[in-house]
């Protein structure tokens, strides 16, 4: 799935999208409840890049928990950022955002963020040399000691157990048994579109982007998460 088919995906899932993954809410909850702890150093005045912001659930929450903190919300669908503005607008928080409709390397190459989040978003590029390129584009925009933090779906699928965790995570996203062809389905889908690598596999990729060694922080289902600092 190339950036134009996923743009127009999520520009079509934008008004449903938060309820059409309330399910996961415990989940996210758990990694949004982390992530406070993982940015706890950073300064009272720290500028945020979300990048993939979506209906920027992280942004509000870290917005909530330290007020002092400006965001600067980057996503390619429109309509996505459109809801995260909304959610700003709603939390009074929107004049501490800048929103920004287009991708992380239109951004300017200006390292001015003290920190940086990205849910859920590198999974999508399929080729490694663009998923390491992907992360030195953030570090690029991230002052030398900025922290990222980064979730995306892994696991190792060669070492056996796929189908179950996959009938496991399908199971949580739908709150109802799933049928074997529906899992057929998934990954298959998974396989052509979702790079699901081995989780040292990530971090490894996500290092040659120009970051110190990530370190594991959370972990349910297929989601991992890790966080880094700019070298």
């Amino acid at each position: 799935m190339n950036n134009d088919e996923l743009k127009a995906l999520f520009d079509q899932q934008a008004s449903n999208y938060d309820q059409q993954w309330a399910k996961l809410s415990p989940i996210t909850n758990g990694l949004y409840f982390l992530l406070e702890s993982v940015f706890a150093d950073l300064p009272e005045n720290a500028s945020i890049l979300c990048v993939g912001v979506g209906t920027g659930r992280e942004l509000i929450y870290l917005a909530k928990k330290f007020p002092g903190w400006r965001f600067t919300a980057v996503d390619p669908s429109g309509a996505m950022l459109d809801a995260c503005r909304e959610a700003a607008n709603k939390e009074d928080i929107a004049l501490r955002c800048t929103f920004h409709e287009g991708y992380v390397e239109s951004l300017p190459d200006d390292t001015t963020h003290d920190g940086t989040t990205c849910f859920l978003v590198s999974q999508f590029m399929v080729d490694k040399a663009a998923r390491a390129a992907f992360f030195q584009q953030i570090a690029n925009r991230l002052k030398p000691g900025g922290v990222l933090a980064n979730a995306d779906l892994a696991f190792d699928k060669e070492s056996g157990g796929f189908d179950a965790i996959l009938k496991v995570w399908m199971t949580v996203m739908s709150g109802s048994g799933v049928p074997a062809e529906a899992i057929g389905k998934v990954k298959a889908a998974y396989e052509k579109d979702v790079a699901i690598l081995p989780p040292d596999t990530v971090a490894s990729i996500i290092q040659s982007g120009g970051f110190t060694r990530p370190v594991p922080f959370f972990q349910a289902g297929l989601i991992h998460a890790w966080f880094t600092k700019r070298e």
